[in-house]
């Protein structure tokens, strides 16, 4: 037989590991640890969430819908428009700010009922022809099918998400008196730092024509311009463009906003947008009736949290509120019950 060869043993090894004797701690849930623990939570929980809600409805907003599907509306002629109409129809929507806007304001626009979550949708681009790569403007992603080619030339920028790139636009006027004052709106800083100075980057070549660096390609199906015309200072156009690089961060709801103008404050001693009569100037180019879609310009002011969301206060109140109604009915429960003698439940 096998002499000198070691027994072969199925017991385990004799370790504290193996052998199961590690030290052990388990927690012995009593009354005394519990029902303390409860009233702290709720006490933590519910002042921080009157908080955060106060902090959300401090927050101003102000939102327009300008779809036009009401006949009284002002937008209602511009409802069955196409992409392309010259010139674009224009409507003006005339509201009242209640209340003054202090700090800088964000102004918005919001689509409902548009899925720009779909698959096909969120594929539909070439993210290397976006970065500025030669050899994928010329040749685009078989992804962006059908919107590749148009008429034997390569879309730039091709696939379904830039085609549908949202192109009304929104001007704002305050109205004192019968005159118009137009308010200032910044079109920089709406985009992520990383998307303008990483993701999209114009084609490499001479950078001050940009027309010569898009020789060759071919403007997306449904745009009135090419790409290089989207804005005339050289460090907002092409691929690097803000309205568009926003635009391309596709939403995950089907009723969505996006960053469309900052109004910043220019002094400290009088509101960003006082309280008053203002006008909304409308190029009316989107086409969402056909989807039963809705269009609308949202004000905002953000504090610390952001935006307005009266979720995260609602919420730590209600969980607030629950531990502390459960800490008080276990006290009341443990005051009844829990001082029996505990050797009751032994069968005698």
């Amino acid at each position: 037989g096998g002499a000198g060869g070691a027994v072969k043993t199925r017991k385990p090894d004799n370790t504290a590991f193996k052998q199961q004797r590690l030290p052990a701690w388990q927690p012995i849930l009593t009354a005394g640890t519990v029902l303390p623990a409860f009233f702290i939570i709720g006490l933590i929980f519910i002042p921080i969430g009157i908080g955060i809600f106060v902090t959300s409805n401090n927050i101003r907003e102000y939102e327009i819908d300008y779809t036009g599907t009401e006949p009284s509306s002002p937008c209602n002629k511009c409802l069955n428009v196409s992409w392309d109409s010259t010139p674009p129809c224009t409507c003006t929507i005339n509201f009242t700010l209640e209340h003054s806007f202090e700090s800088n304001v964000f102004m918005y626009y919001g689509l409902s009922n548009f899925y720009q979550n779909h698959r096909r949708y969120v594929k539909s681009r070439d993210d290397s022809q976006l970065n500025g790569d030669n050899s994928s403007l010329l040749n685009p992603s078989k992804e962006c099918e059908p919107y590749r080619t148009n008429e034997d030339k390569p879309i730039a920028p091709c696939g379904a998400i830039a085609n549908s790139m949202f192109n009304d636009t929104l001007e704002l006027y305050r109205i004192d008196n019968d005159t118009r004052t137009p308010i200032t709106l910044i079109k920089k800083g709406i985009a992520w730092w990383t998307d303008k100075n990483v993701k999209f980057r114009n084609p490499t070549g001479d950078g001050n024509n940009l027309t010569a660096l898009f020789q060759g390609t071919t403007k997306p199906v449904n745009w009135p311009k090419p790409v290089y015309m989207l804005d005339s200072e050289p460090d907002n156009n092409g691929f690097i463009n803000e309205d568009f690089i926003v635009w391309m961060r596709t939403a995950a709801l089907p009723t969505f906003r996006k960053l469309y103008r900052l109004i910043e404050r220019k002094n400290n001693l009088q509101p960003t947008l006082q309280a008053g009569k203002y006008s909304l100037d409308i190029a009316y180019n989107y086409p969402v009736h056909s989807f039963d879609g809705r269009k609308r310009m949202i004000l905002s002011t953000i504090s610390w949290m952001g935006g307005k969301n009266p979720f995260l206060g609602i919420a730590y109140i209600t969980v607030g509120s629950i531990c502390f109604f459960l800490g008080v009915v276990l006290l009341i429960i443990h005051h009844k019950y829990g001082n029996r003698n505990t050797s009751a439940d032994i069968p005698n």
